[in-house]
């Protein structure tokens, strides 16, 4: 007997059910990825050279085939990884030569694969369009040029359903005389998750050891998402608030132009983060409402440049030079950028 399913519905039958063990002895857990080599590579022109058979596609040509196969390394997350996930890789085929039938084609090119996955993702980011209408007419505050002390934009990761799409948010803090550290407003009116509030308890253990090695901190700090009204969770704002702390305290503004996404640990180290590609392309978005100025820019944990599986026109505008990522490994790679001043070191 071969009983298929989810990994949750598997633990939990292990664990309740004493006799699930005895009776499935074999377990299979087949990984939702794959290595991007070059022989996975082939395996995927495989794969897609069959499915058009079975199916009864119009061929593709190389460079339709190589745009597929750069499709799957994006469903992964990561560019050294190709996604197993084959269903969506199917559906995609499909809906390419859809689109080469409506053009009367009899060959599938680069462009109908492209095509197929723009309309794809425009079926279903209906909640990304209302977004970015309220930055549009200036219902979500947000400023893409300039420099504010004590405010930086942070970069966020919403799902409605199968799409994700990155959402920029105001972050501010306000820091004055005190003994109550730094207050999480999210946390106090219970709007934040387990790992956000951990996330801000990790920014005063970064704070106590870089500031207050012979004398204590008389510091109180308030720190919030601003105009975010459903809660928040994950630890990836965790560099921004950092950064927003830092320029309250030193009375030096923070650019407006540049978004920042990662976490960070007690020691200052830069963590790598999920979404950095949505997150990135979120960002732009809302620069190309505002306009592009040439100094628009994100700032990304080191780790996640091997992730970054950007579309063509953020790939194109970075290529001419008007859009910027810089990774960072560091907080006071980050300060520098920030602010334009050294970190320097205590002496």
């Amino acid at each position: 007997m071969i009983m298929l399913g989810s990994p949750y519905i598997y633990y939990m039958m292990y664990q309740y059910d004493e006799d699930f063990g005895k009776l499935f002895k074999i377990h299979a857990d087949f990984d939702v990825q794959m290595d991007n080599t070059r022989e996975n590579a082939r395996k995927l022109a495989a794969f897609i050279s069959t499915t058009v058979k079975k199916e009864n596609l119009k061929e593709f040509t190389r460079a339709a085939v190589a745009r597929v196969v750069e499709y799957t390394a994006r469903l992964s997350g990561s560019r050294t990884k190709f996604t197993a996930r084959f269903s969506q890789i199917v559906d995609i085929l499909c809906e390419a030569d859809s689109w080469a039938a409506m053009e009367g084609t009899d060959i599938i090119d680069a462009t109908h694969v492209q095509k197929a996955i723009a309309e794809k993702r425009k079926r279903a980011n209906k909640f990304e369009e209302r977004i970015q209408e309220m930055f549009k007419e200036g219902t979500y505050l947000i400023n893409t040029d300039g420099a504010i002390v004590g405010q930086v934009n942070g970069l966020a990761v919403l799902s409605a359903g199968e799409y994700t799409f990155g959402k920029p948010s105001r972050i501010t803090a306000n820091t004055y005389l005190g003994r109550e550290g730094v207050v999480n407003i999210e946390r106090e009116t219970r709007m934040s998750g387990a790992t956000h509030s951990k996330g801000v308890l990790i920014l005063s253990g970064y704070l106590g050891h870089k500031y207050a090695q012979s004398t204590p901190l008389s510091l109180t700090g308030s720190l919030t998402f601003e105009q975010l009204y459903d809660g928040v969770d994950g630890d990836s704002a965790s560099s921004a608030e950092l950064y927003a702390i830092l320029s309250s305290l030193s009375d030096l503004p923070l650019r407006q132009d540049l978004a920042v996404t990662g976490s960070v640990n007690q020691k200052g180290e830069i963590q790598p983060i999920g979404g950095v590609n949505e997150k990135i392309e979120g960002w732009f978005e809302v620069c190309k409402i505002q306009g592009i100025t040439g100094r628009q820019g994100v700032i990304i944990p080191r780790q996640n440049v091997k992730d970054l599986q950007l579309h063509e026109e953020v790939v194109n505008t970075v290529r001419e030079g008007k859009f910027h990522i810089y990774a960072v490994a560091s907080v006071n790679e980050g300060i520098e950028l920030l602010t334009g001043v050294a970190a320097g070191e205590a002496d």
